[in-house]
């Protein structure tokens, strides 16, 4: 079924140095614009990290160093890509925990302000576990009846999740084709207020803790009690997005 769209629609894919979202780079990325009359368009790119790939990441993705030494890094790409994306809805698989969070934080630290937050996001992971769990792969031989080829190369993995979405689409009669509400059906449950899911809405709508020994306890009441605990968080391996959202929450609920 084809995607019914009112803006483009990108599908991503990065490939990294390791799954730490506020240490690790982007090493590979692909993206696939879908535009409303169907059109695609291809980017890939392989970047330079500026730091050793570890082995157990070169298992995976088979991109060694020497195969980057050579090529831009992200914050050389990183206005193109902005540019590229503008005015784009996004989709990915497992995008929400990991490629969404990945690829912000690599646009805040080449100094780019994308917020990927006012865009429609659809992460067909959550679509295809709810209806069948599985990985990728899985995901690709049951919806598609093929194997996939290529798997953990960013390209490849980004046509699968779009042949996988528009599968789904067909499959599940329930499914709306339209962007904003797939993006809400595969929104997380707790809302997440950084994309690290580290401060999500509470059952209150108030922004929580969702880590650590204040798991569950609104930021605002940590903070006022223990106010270190920001300082803490302010000097420790968090992502930037989560220190950002953290002192906008410090300044609107403990400086006003």
């Amino acid at each position: 079924m084809q995607l019914k769209l009112k803006n483009p629609l990108v599908f991503f894919d990065i490939e990294s140095t390791g799954l730490n979202v506020a240490s690790d780079r982007i090493v590979e990325i692909s993206m696939v614009k879908v535009h409303p009359n169907g059109d695609r368009e291809i980017k890939t790119r392989r970047l330079n990290p500026e730091m050793h790939i570890p082995e157990e990441a070169q298992e995976i993705h088979h991109i060694s160093d020497d195969d980057v030494k050579d090529c831009p890094t992200f914050k050389q790409v990183a206005k193109s890509l902005a540019a590229w994306i503008t005015g784009c809805d996004i989709a990915g698989y497992n995008s929400n925990h990991f490629d969404i969070p990945m690829l912000a934080e690599e646009f805040m630290r080449a100094g780019v302000d994308v917020d990927l937050r006012k865009r429609n996001v659809i992460d067909v992971q959550v679509i295809f576990y709810r209806q069948e769990p599985r990985t990728l792969s899985g995901a690709y031989k049951f919806y598609c009846g093929k194997d996939l080829e290529g798997a953990h190369g960013a390209q490849a993995d980004t046509l699968a999740t779009l042949e996988v979405l528009e599968a789904q689409l067909d499959r599940y009669p329930d499914l709306e084709n339209d962007v904003k509400a797939l993006a809400e059906f595969t929104k997380s449950a707790n809302a997440p207020l950084d994309y690290a899911g580290r401060i999500i809405a509470g059952p209150d709508g108030e922004p929580t803790f969702n880590f650590g020994k204040h798991k569950g306890k609104r930021v605002a009441d940590v903070l006022k009690a223990e106010p270190s605990y920001y300082t803490w968080m302010q000097e420790g391996d968090f992502t930037r997005d989560t220190k950002r959202v953290l002192t906008e929450i410090y300044l609107k609920t403990c400086k006003s």
